[in-house]
This record gives structure tokens, C-alpha cells and sequence, in this order.
């Protein structure tokens, strides 16, 4: 036996798999059908416990943990995993598929990540979209953290958790030195041996924004949280900053960062995370979302033409008033997604408009600057898991970069 046991008291009680260990986090639920390994190996995910909110998972097993040819892992999306639990409906004992090599249960024990299944899931995230996130306990069998504490629908005494968004989480997940990654030769985009080069700040980056830059010929210079741009002594075109995890304003040395190479002119782009610490480097602002967006399904709305606004859009381009008012949309996209804090879209300086919104709830999805150099979205582009509607974004990136903005 195992519970999952909320800061409020309210317990759910499960059967264990995975590794035999209590372990505490940030209760948040993803409603994607498929995708668990990807979204497993997400550094996005430390510190939380997650909830899949599709009843059945692991049927098809975990492929093979190998690195590719430039030393990071080849099918997931990260060489560990990340979350601080999991909660499944139903665990598959059966695992089917070619690529299998262990079953899901046997690779959250490898990794000491603890799991229930057993759990009535959709009571679970219906109490989280009331309430909003919830801090939680995984305890396993009889251990003192957990008892005294309430049943599945009764709360008892609250406990007392951390909250992992009060540490530096990116300082945990980010990479420790400067990795240098060279695009195979029918790769490169430019004549000779040059080709783009992008400095790209590790919040916790998804192995597939890797993989995204690579086939497109760009050489990514790989480097941690709060590397310092004036120490990097050679030529670069742009400047990325990934996904990852907590509060966007406990990165205080990224944010300088993205700054400086605004400052400076250089083409920057920010993904996820990166998309909030852009906003707070040019003076806005960020706030927590009631339960976040995490899921492979979520609708996105582009506000004007997909590459540089004309004079006329940006005008236009308006934050939203309401949830249904919608004001220069030309088109929806499906998007992957994994966060839980968000830009003010109110706090956007003069220059800045609202690039995507969010169809569900107006929350912004994307911000750029009227220069044309400077854009970030909130969601993600690589996929993995989820739909490819965005991944032009990364052509568009290297188009402006390679242009210098013009």
C-alpha cells in the first residue's frame, strides 16, 4: 500500500510501484493521452509529483536509455528522471511494443522515483482545478509521515510540506559546463565550415530543442543557467533560452543575461520558461497559474502573421480582454506544454505585444518585440511528447538570426 497524502490532509490510497521511498513535491496533473517517458525525463517536472490524468499508462513499456552520437540520450528527453512521484490510475504490467526494453515500473525504480497506482485520478485533478496545485506527500505503507492524516474524500489535519518552488530548481537541473554541439556535415545550412552558432542558456533543456537545432544545421553552444556571455570568447548569431523548472524570477543571472544580448541587439528566443524570463528581462512580469497547463492538447492562438508582424498588426495586436474576446487571431495551433507560471500580459512594455494566447483561459502563449529580434513562446515547438504544429518556430529563428534581424 501507498497514499498520496495532500497538504490539506486528503488522502488517496494506492498500490505502490517504483521505488520504495517517500518522497514530497508539487501535486499537478498532465492530460496527455501518450508521451509518458518524454514527459518523465522533462527536467520541467522536478519537484512536482505527477498526476497522468489518462487512465492507463506504461502499456507500451521504456525504450532503450543509449546516448546519440553527441553524448545526450537519444530517445528521452533527458538522461534522468525528473519528477518527484507519479500517480497513475492503472499501471500496464504488460508491456508492448518493439522499442520496449523495461517496463515503466522497473525504470521508476532504477531511478528512485516513487509511484502509486490504484488512485482515483479524475477525483484527484478535479479537486486540483478547484483548488489549484497542491503541495503533497507520497508516503509508502504504514510510515510515520502519514498517519493521522484524512481519507480520499475527508480532510484531516494539514501537514507540513516544502515547497519546491521556493529553491533555485534550474540551478538543480541545469548542465554543469560548456558542452559544444557540431551539426553533421549535410547538416550545415552555410558554404564551408561555417554555419550558424546560437549560445543556448540550460534551464533545464528538453533533449529534442537539441535535436531540433542539429538537423537544422545550427552549431548550439550549450552552456548553464547563469553563464556569463562576456566569457565566451568566439563569434555567435543568437542567443536561446530553454524549458525548466519554478519560479522564472529565482533566475536572476539568466534574465541579466537575456538583457545583455537584447541590450546589445543580438537575436534572441525563448522557449517555455524562457519565454518568462524574457518578459521579466525587459521590465514585466510573471505570476502563478491556478493549476498550470501541462498536456500534449492544449490550443494556441496567433495574433497576426506567423513571421514578422506588418506595422499594421503589431498596431492591432492587443492583450486580451476576456477569455472569449479575441481580437486579431488568424489562426489556432496544438501545443505541447508543461508550466505553471505565465506572463502578465499587462506588464509588456512599449514595443512588446502579445504574440499567442492561449484559447482555454486568454493566458499569454508568446511575446515579441517590434523589431523583429526579440520572441519567446510558452509553449513548446520540439514537441515530445505531443503535436508538430510549432516547430516552424525554430525555421523562423534561424531565418531572423541568419539575417541579423533585417
Amino acid at each position: 500500500m501507498a497514499r498520496l497524502i495532500l497538504s490539506d490532509g486528503t488522502t488517496f490510497e494506492g498500490q505502490a510501484f517504483g521505488a520504495p521511498v517517500d518522497r514530497d513535491g508539487e501535486v499537478v496533473f498532465n492530460t496527455g493521452m501518450v508521451g509518458y517517458p518524454e514527459s518523465l525525463s522533462d527536467p520541467s517536472y522536478h519537484g512536482q509529483i505527477l498526476v497522468f490524468t489518462y487512465p492507463l499508462i506504461g502499456n507500451y513499456g521504456i525504450p532503450s536509455e543509449e546516448l546519440n552520437a553527441w553524448g545526450f540520450s537519444k530517445n528521452f528527453e533527458s538522461e534522468n528522471v525528473w519528477p518527484a512521484g507519479v500517480i497513475v490510475n492503472q499501471v500496464s504490467d504488460h508491456v508492448s511494443h518493439f522499442m520496449a526494453e523495461q517496463s515503466l515500473s522497473e525504470w521508476l525504480r532504477k531511478h528512485k522515483v516513487p509511484a502509486i497506482t490504484g488512485i482515483d485520478t479524475r477525483m484527484l485533478t478535479k479537486k486540483l482545478r478547484e483548488h489549484g496545485v497542491m503541495l503533497g506527500r507520497i508516503a509508502q505503507g504504514d510510515s510515520a509521515s502519514d498517519k493521522g492524516q484524512g481519507t480520499s474524500d475527508n480532510a484531516g489535519g494539514k501537514i507540513d510540506i516544502a515547497d519546491p518552488n521556493r529553491r533555485n530548481l534550474v540551478s538543480e537541473v541545469s548542465c554543469r559546463g560548456v558542452h559544444v554541439y557540431e551539426p553533421a556535415s549535410d547538416k550545415r545550412l552555410a558554404t564551408g565550415d561555417q554555419c550558424p552558432t546560437i549560445i543556448a542558456f540550460d534551464c533545464g533543456m528538453k533533449r529534442n530543442i537539441l535535436r531540433s537545432f542539429l538537423k537544422r544545421g545550427v552549431r548550439v553552444v550549450r552552456v548553464p543557467w547563469d553563464f556569463d556571455l562576456d566569457r565566451y570568447d568566439g563569434d555567435y548569431d543568437g542567443v536561446f533560452v530553454s524549458n525548466g523548472p519554478g519560479d522564472p524570477k529565482m533566475c536572476t543571472a539568466t534574465i541579466t543575461q537575456m538583457k545583455k544580448a537584447m541590450d546589445r541587439g543580438i537575436v534572441t528566443f525563448g522557449i517555455c520558461l524562457g519565454n518568462q524570463l524574457m518578459a521579466l528581462a525587459i521590465g514585466g512580469d510573471t505570476y502563478k497559474l491556478k493549476y498550470g497547463h501541462r498536456g500534449a492538447n492544449q490550443p494556441c492562438l496567433d495574433h497576426g502573421d506567423s513571421r514578422l508582424a506588418t506595422h499594421d498588426q503589431k498596431k492591432n495586436s492587443s492583450i486580451l480582454n476576456s477569455q472569449f474576446s479575441i481580437p486579431n487571431s488568424h489562426r489556432c495551433i496544438i501545443t505541447s506544454q508543461n508550466h505553471g507560471f505565465a506572463v502578465d500580459g499587462k506588464s509588456l512594455p512599449k514595443g512588446w505585444s502579445v504574440w499567442f494566447s492561449n484559447a482555454n483561459d486568454g493566458s499569454v502563449e508568446g511575446i515579441r518585440h517590434e523589431s523583429g529580434k526579440f520572441f519567446a513562446v510558452q509553449f513548446h515547438p520540439e514537441s515530445t511528447p505531443g503535436p508538430e504544429d510549432a516547430n516552424y518556430l525554430f525555421d523562423e529563428f534561424i531565418s531572423v538570426m541568419c539575417n541579423k534581424g533585417k
